[in-house]
């Protein structure tokens, strides 16, 4: 007799135990093939839940199933804290981490276009050539020769060298080997070429060539007596010559006086295409593959659809949907030859997202951290297609996020909360879109809360101006940007506003403070005690109340734990096998010895202090002026659940920038330049951080810059300046000045959909 029997399909991945960080022993169950987004306020455990936990657990489980060797050469990482995760699938993440890959990784390479390109050319560029390497800046077939495919070149930067309001007499020529009086100087005021006395400036083109690149004749000069005929160079190519182009191994000193006067500029040869001659001569349709890597995404499309090349059209269609894809997820305005390096956080996930969206695979789970991160309003869309897209071949889609359009796009919601640390790690709702709104969690009741906008704005103390700008596709631009008020600079994806901003603002006042997303320059033994340079003040009470040194409240220095280095813990390498982190045994976890854990500061010790929160904290040294004052300005933007001891390693993007703002923060009449400082923030903190900006302006008569996507800033702004009308080419143009509430009326992008967001 026949049988058959079949296993039930399951259709959720179900977390059992979850207590990852700040995690209280979750559980959680989250639907297959569908769109399920993580919120909840910043600090809430959303990233313990999605990355820590189940990302975590998806790959080290695939890559358990590869031999060790392989192992070896991947990323590890250990078994994260949770109970169970059953069918969990194969598991892809796609973070907000900077791309890498050197000096030799472009948009190109990093999407997989570059190789499809080459292939291309390789069959159907005329001359022939017939390989594909050929055509590969990174191969010796392919590279530029003089530049060795980079398309950069050590140059003399004249401005550094070159004083043309001097004369040589006066010190024109300011690099030290040059100075009045020495032996090289002399070569050219007694050549007699050359009027020392004369200003530089005034000198003729054909002067001022012979003087910085002539290359001929000779030049008697009287040395200790006796006449010594000199070779004639331009000082440009001595300088080159003698510290530049030579393979000789220089001193410290050395090496800062070169650093002074050379700058990177594109190599003269390939023109800053990386490319060899061969490579450049090669075309299809009059254009070769350096005019199409140079190309925008949005243009190359449109060539690309034009080509007409039957021997090759299979490369083409996958290269058409490709770039089609970049284009699609708002990164139309990319060039395939732009460095990775200079991409920004969001854009770098959105071309990690580039690479999936071709692949035929299915029943996957894809992660994604915030991924409208630099995303104009207008462009959400394009986003969440995208995600629907991956949806329907089957896959599981996770997402953390606070975009308002992203959660509503969403077929399941998780909500971790209510607040955030200790008061955190809990799920408050999990359902679909309509239930959240009555949840009466943070998240669903600011969902549906209106945009306003400010009617009555602040009068500008004065302006600082932005002359001449044409930093990237800046177009010649000059802006007032009014001072004593809230500004926010407004525009689509890559329309020119961190050039603006970052670039000719700060340029032009260099006075100003920038606080970016960079992370701060940190090591796994930076905390938010030693980052916000309080750390001094909390050891010297230490050691006053017990009367010993200060050092002894290190976990850097006297003080420290032997066993694991003041840590906390200690990491075992297993060779091909994942290295193993434990909790220190010696100290358990808490970095510092016995004797000086048992040193007490009203009743708490070091390591207490150590795992306080900074509102713990705040409230234990309300008496300390400095420290106080600090930690309130953390609390301030947002961060009051950081433990004094966490890691700086362990802070996303928006915590670096604020907890940088922190300490930045209260200088009177500073002019502060922020970069999407909501980046991370729930729609619940954002009225926190409005506050914090008020203060600045009103308290400390600061003027404050902001760059900005979310409506709900742009709403409360005094002024905004919008760039565009769209990305990159397109872009680089002031469209709009004025109030918020005159930007509800104008035709813009930022324009249309304030007006909607305040309409509801």
């Amino acid at each position: 007799m026949n049988s058959s029997s079949s296993a039930p399909v399951v259709e959720c991945i179900r977390v059992v135990g979850a207590h990852e960080h700040n995690l209280t022993g979750i559980d959680v169950e989250i639907p297959k093939r569908r769109v399920t987004v993580v919120t909840g306020v910043s600090g809430s455990g959303k990233s313990s839940l999605v990355f820590d936990t189940i990302a975590v657990e998806g790959q080290r489980q695939f890559h358990e199933t590869l031999p060790a060797f392989v192992r070896s050469f991947l990323p590890a990482s250990g078994r994260p804290a949770v109970d169970l995760i059953e069918h969990l699938p194969a598991t892809i993440a796609v973070d907000q981490r900077p791309l890498v890959g050197g000096s030799r990784s472009t948009v190109g390479t990093i999407t997989d276009i570059a190789p499809l390109l080459r292939l291309l050319f390789s069959r159907a560029g005329e001359p022939f050539i017939g390989y594909a390497d050929a055509f590969s800046f990174n191969m010796p077939a392919g590279m530029c020769p003089d530049c060795d495919g980079l398309g950069q070149v050590i140059g003399v930067d004249l401005p550094a060298f070159l004083d043309p309001a001097r004369s040589l007499d006066g010190g024109a020529l300011l690099a030290p080997a040059f100075a009045v009086g020495s032996l090289d100087w002399r070569i050219y005021a007694e050549s007699g070429r050359f009027d020392p006395a004369k200003p530089v400036a005034d000198y003729t083109d054909a002067e001022r060539e012979e003087l910085l690149h002539g290359a001929s004749g000779h030049v008697p000069l009287d040395v200790n007596g006796s006449t010594v005929k000199m070779t004639y160079e331009g000082a440009v190519v001595k300088f080159r010559r003698r510290y530049v182009d030579t393979a000789e191994e220089k001193s410290a000193r050395t090496k800062e006086m070169v650093q002074r006067f050379t700058t990177s500029v594109p190599c003269a040869s390939c023109g800053g295409t990386r490319l060899s001659q061969l490579a450049r001569d090669c075309t299809i349709d009059g254009r070769s593959i350096a005019d199409l890597n140079a190309l925008e995404a949005d243009e190359l499309l449109a060539v690309l659809t034009a080509f007409d090349v039957p021997k090759a059209q299979p490369v083409v269609d996958s290269l058409v949907g490709l770039v089609g894809h970049l284009v699609d997820i708002g990164l139309g305005y990319l060039s395939l030859d732009r460095a990775t390096s200079t991409l920004s956080g969001g854009e770098a996930q959105r071309v990690k997202i580039v690479r999936h969206l071709s692949s035929s695979l299915n029943d996957m789970l894809y992660v994604f951290d915030e991924p409208s991160i630099g995303l104009h309003p207008r462009d959400v869309h394009r986003l969440t297609s995208l995600l629907h897209t991956l949806r329907d071949k089957g896959n599981t889609v996770l997402v953390v996020e606070h975009d308002r359009d992203v959660i509503t796009a969403a077929d399941h919601v998780l909500d971790i909360g209510p607040g955030a640390g200790a008061a955190g790690g809990r799920v408050v709702y999990a359902g679909d879109l309509a239930g959240l709104a009555g949840a009466g969690t943070p998240t669903g009741d600011h969902l549906t809360a209106p945009t306003t906008v400010k009617d009555r704005v602040r009068a500008r103390t004065g302006s600082l101006s932005v002359v001449g700008a044409r930093t990237h596709n800046l177009r010649d631009v000059s802006v007032d940007l009014p001072t004593g008020v809230l500004t926010v600079i407004a525009g689509v994806a890559g329309s020119g506003k961190s050039s603006l901003v970052g670039g000719a603002f700060r340029a032009q006042h260099p006075e100003a403070v920038l606080v970016d997303q960079s992370p701060p320059r940190a090591n796994r033994r930076s905390t938010t005690l030693t980052f916000t340079g309080i750390a001094d003040q909390v050891r010297a009470a230490f050691a006053k109340a017990n009367g010993v040194a200060p050092a002894l409240f290190s976990a850097n220095s006297a003080g420290a734990c032997q066993n694991c280095a003041g840590l906390g813990f200690t990491q075992t390498d297993l060779a091909a096998f994942d290295s193993v982190a434990q909790v220190c045994q010696t100290c358990d976890g808490r970095r510092f010895t016995d004797e000086v854990l048992a040193h007490r500061l009203r009743g708490r010790s070091i390591g207490d202090v150590l795992e306080m929160s900074v509102a713990e904290g705040l409230e234990f040294f309300r008496g300390s002026r400095k420290v106080a004052a600090v930690l309130t300005a953390v609390a301030d933007v947002g961060l009051d659940y950081l433990r004094l001891g966490q890691p700086l390693t362990t802070f996303s993007g928006g915590e670096c920038q604020r907890v940088k703002l922190a300490t930045r923060l209260h200088t009177p009449g500073t002019t502060y330049v922020l970069d999407e400082p909501t980046t991370g923030l729930h729609l619940a903190d954002v009225g926190r951080l409005l506050g914090v900006l008020d203060r600045l302006v009103d308290t400390y008569g600061s003027t404050v810059v902001v760059i900005e996507h979310n409506l709900d800033v742009i709403g409360h702004a005094d002024w905004v300046v919008e760039l565009g009308p769209e990305g990159g080419r397109r872009g680089g143009q002031v469209v709009f000045e004025g109030t918020p509430r005159d930007l509800c009326a104008a035709g813009t992008a930022t324009g249309e959909h304030l007006r909607r967001a305040v309409a509801g």
